[in-house]
C-alpha cells in the first residue's frame, strides 16, 4: 500500500506543495527565456559579469531544481525535461539549432537562432564555472529523463563546454567543489577530468574543516551559511556521483554534527539566522539539512527536520520572496535592492534550489511519511554553544526568536557588518557602517572613542573560552582613516534566554574617551511580514553607564528609521569591568544585577554566574 504524507501541523505543507512550488517557480520563469530557452534575461540590474552571465546564472540554478524536482518523479507533467533540454543544446550548439528542430526525443520543435545563446566558456568566464556545477549536478539528477533521451551530438557538446573547468583557475574558497562536482560527473560520462586537481583540491577543502560539522570557507575564513550551501551539499553530492565511498561516510559524519547544532538557527516562525554575505539564497539554508536525510546522516526525527525545512520555505512564500510575476527577487522577504552583492545579479536567488534537494526523496521516504515533531523552540528556551564558530545560540519560546553571541570572526579589510558584530538573530539585520566607520552606534558593538572622536571597529574577534552559556574573547579596536590600533578589548558574554551580559575591560594602551555597547537594531516602522512588537533594551550593570538610542535613517530587510540602543561609559579606566545587561525579545525583561566586589552575575531566577 502506498503511504500517505502526514500532514505538516506547522506548516500545512506536504511533499506535494513543494513539488507545486517547483513547478511554479520553474513555470513563472519561461515568459523571460530566450527563444531557444538557454537563458533568462530577468529583470533588475546586471551583476558584475554582466547580462549574458546573468541570463547563464538563471537557467543554471533552476535547473538545478528541475534535477532535484526529476530525480523521484515519475511524471513530467509540466515537460521540464523537454524543455531545459532545448536549453542546454542552444547553450552549448556552436553551429546552429536548425537540425535539432523535430527532435522527438526532445518533445518539440527546437527553436532557431540558439548559436546567439551560446554560453560563455568556462576558460574565459570565472562565473561560469558556478553555473556549471549546477548544471552538472542537475544533469545528474534528471539523468534518465535529460541525459539519456539526448542526441550523442548533444551530450558531446555539453561535454565540451563542461570539460572548460580542466586547466580553469578556480579561488581557494568554496569553488573548488564547483570544479570538483563538474569533473565528477564529467567522469561518469567518460568525458575530460582532472582527478590529480580534483584531489588536490579534496586535500584544501579538507583543510577549511574545523570541527563539529562547521566549514570556514577558505583557510582561516569566515563562518556562515556557505558551511551548509556548499561546503555541506557539494561534498557529499560530488560523493554520490563519484561513487567515493570512503569519503562520503567521513563527510556524512560532519554533515551530521553540522545539522545537529545549524537546525537550532531558525526562529519558530521559520526565520533563519540573519548573518553572513549572499542572503538573497533565502531557502538554500535549508539544502543541507535536506541532504542528511538523503545520505543517512540526519541526526534528528525525520518529522522535525520536515517541521523545520518546510518552515523555513514556507517563510519565505509567506512574506513575498516570490514576485508579482512568480520571480525571486533580490531581497530577503520581498525586493530589498540594498541586500545586493557585487556579483548578485537577477537571476542569482535561484540558489534557492538548493533548498528543494529534499525532492529526491520518495513519497515513501521517512522524511515525508512520519508524524511531524517539533523543534526545541516550539518547547522552550534552548542556550548552547557552537564551540568551533565562537557562537552561543539562545532560543526563547515565549517570542520564537534565535539570537547568536558570535565571538569569532576575521575581516582582514576592515569591520564587516555580517561579520563582525557581536550579535546577530532571525528578526533583525545589522546597520551597515556608513563609509566604513561609524559616527554614532551601531547596532551591537563594543566600540572605543579615541581623542579624535572616532569609533573603533572589530575586524579580528579571538576566541579565548567558550562553554554552554558563556564565551570570551579579545579584539585589538582598530581606528579607519587611517588604520591603527587602538587597546585591546575583553569581551565576556553570558547568556540566558532573551539577555545577554555583555562585560568588557579595557586594556592598557591606546588613549580612548568613552566605550560604548550597543544593542539590536530595530526598525521603527516594520516592513511587512517583519515583527512588529519587539523590544531592543540595554541597561548598566555597573556604575557610569549612560544609556540612550540612535536612530539611523535607514532600511534593513525589516524596515525603516533603525533604532539603536546604547549604553556608554565616558574615560574607561585600565583593567576594569564594564558590565552591560543587553535584550532582544517581546517584553522587557527583568534584569540581571552586577556584584562588582565578587564579579558574579544575579539572575532573576537565583542562578549565579561567576564573570
Amino acid at each position: 500500500m502506498r503511504s500517505v504524507p502526514a500532514v505538516n501541523k506547522y506548516t500545512g505543507w506536504t511533499r506535494a506543495e513543494l513539488v507545486e512550488l517547483a513547478d511554479r517557480s520553474l513555470l513563472a520563469l519561461r515568459p523571460w527565456a530566450t527563444p531557444g530557452h538557454a537563458r533568462f534575461d530577468l529583470p533588475g540590474p546586471a551583476g558584475q559579469s554582466g547580462p549574458v552571465v546573468d541570463g547563464l546564472e538563471a537557467f543554471a540554478r533552476s535547473f538545478l531544481a528541475v534535477g532535484f524536482r526529476l530525480s523521484a518523479a515519475d511524471s513530467d507533467p509540466h515537460d521540464h525535461a523537454s524543455w531545459y533540454a532545448h536549453g542546454l543544446i542552444a547553450g552549448t550548439d556552436r553551429t546552429g539549432a536548425a537540425e535539432w528542430a523535430g527532435r522527438a526525443e526532445l518533445g518539440g520543435r527546437a527553436e532557431l537562432g540558439a548559436r546567439a545563446e551560446r554560453w560563455p566558456s568556462l576558460v574565459d568566464t570565472p562565473q561560469a564555472r558556478v553555473e556549471a556545477a549546477a548544471i552538472a549536478i542537475g544533469l545528474h539528477e534528471s539523468r534518465r529523463w535529460i541525459w539519456d533521451a539526448l542526441p550523442s551530438s548533444a551530450q558531446e557538446r555539453i561535454v565540451e563546454w563542461l570539460a572548460g573547468s580542466v586547466g580553469a583557475w578556480y579561488p581557494e574558497s568554496n569553488w573548488q567543489w564547483f570544479h570538483n562536482v563538474t569533473h565528477a560527473f564529467l567522469r561518469s560520462v567518460g568525458g575530460p577530468h582532472d582527478q590529480a586537481k580534483v584531489d588536490e583540491y579534496l586535500e584544501y577543502l579538507d583543510s577549511c574543516y574545523l570541527d563539529e560539522g562547521w566549514y570556514t570557507d577558505g583557510r582561516g575564513g569566515n563562518v556562515d551559511w556557505y558551511a551548509g550551501f556548499v561546503m555541506q551539499l557539494f561534498s557529499l553530492w560530488y560523493c554520490r556521483m563519484s561513487g567515493d565511498h570512503e569519503r562520503q561516510l567521513r563527510y556524512a559524519a560532519r554533515l551530521k554534527a553540522y545539522v545537529a547544532s545549524a537546525a537550532d538557527l531558525f526562529g519558530a516562525d521559520g526565520a533563519p539566522l540573519y548573518q553572513g554575505r549572499s542572503l538573497v539564497y533565502r531557502h538554500a539554508v535549508v539544502g543541507a539539512l535536506w541532504t542528511a536525510a538523503v545520505f543517512d546522516a540526519n541526526p534528528l526525527p525525520p518529522g522535525r527536520l520536515r517541521r523545520t525545512c518546510l518552515g523555513v520555505i514556507k517563510y519565505f512564500v509567506d512574506r513575498g520572496a516570490y514576485d508579482e510575476h512568480g520571480l525571486l527577487s533580490q531581497g530577503w522577504h520581498d525586493r530589498f535592492e540594498p541586500m545586493r552583492q557585487s556579483y548578485s545579479g537577477p537571476g542569482s536567488p535561484y540558489w534557492a534550489s538548493l533548498g528543494l534537494a529534499g525532492l529526491v526523496l520518495p513519497e515513501s521516504h521517512p522524511v515525508w511519511t512520519e508524524p511531524e515533531e517539533p523543534a526545541p523552540i516550539d518547547v522552550g528556551d534552548h542556550v548552547h554553544a557552537i564551540r568551533p564558530i565562537g557562537w552561543i545560540v539562545s532560543g526563547t519560546a515565549s517570542d520564537g526568536i534565535v539570537r547568536v553571541t558570535n565571538h569569532r570572526a576575521e575581516t582582514p579589510d576592515g569591520e564587516n557588518q555580517l561579520y563582525s558584530r557581536f550579535a546577530y538573530s532571525t528578526v533583525t539585520a545589522p546597520v551597515p557602517l556608513p563609509s566604513g566607520a561609524a559616527d554614532q552606534a551601531v547596532d551591537n558593538q563594543v566600540a572605543v572613542i579615541d581623542t579624535h572622536g572616532r569609533w573603533s571597529q572589530r575586524p579580528h574577534i579571538k576566541l579565548q573560552v567558550i562553554n554552554t552559556h558563556r564565551a570570551e574573547s579579545q579584539h585589538v579596536a582598530t581606528f579607519a582613516q587611517p588604520s591603527e590600533p587602538g587597546p585591546t578589548l575583553t569581551c565576556v558574554s553570558l547568556v540566558r534566554g532573551a539577555v545577554e551580559v555583555r562585560a568588557v575591560r579595557v586594556e592598557p594602551g591606546g588613549s580612548c574617551v568613552a566605550l560604548v555597547v550597543s544593542g539590536y537594531a530595530v526598525p521603527r516602522r516594520p516592513a511587512p511580514g517583519a515583527r512588529v512588537a519587539l523590544v531592543s533594551a540595554v541597561t548598566a550593570l555597573t556604575g557610569g553607564g549612560r544609556t540612550g538610542h540612535s536612530v539611523h535613517l535607514l532600511a534593513s530587510p525589516f524596515g525603516a528609521e533603525l533604532e539603536v540602543p546604547w549604553c556608554r561609559f565616558d574615560s574607561p579606566a585600565a583593567d576594569q569591568w564594564y558590565v552591560v545587561a543587553v535584550c532582544l525579545g517581546g517584553s522587557t525583561p527583568t534584569w540581571p544585577t552586577f556584584d562588582a566586589d565578587q564579579a558574579k552575575v544575579c539572575w532573576p531566577d537565583g542562578s549565579v554566574d561567576e564573570l
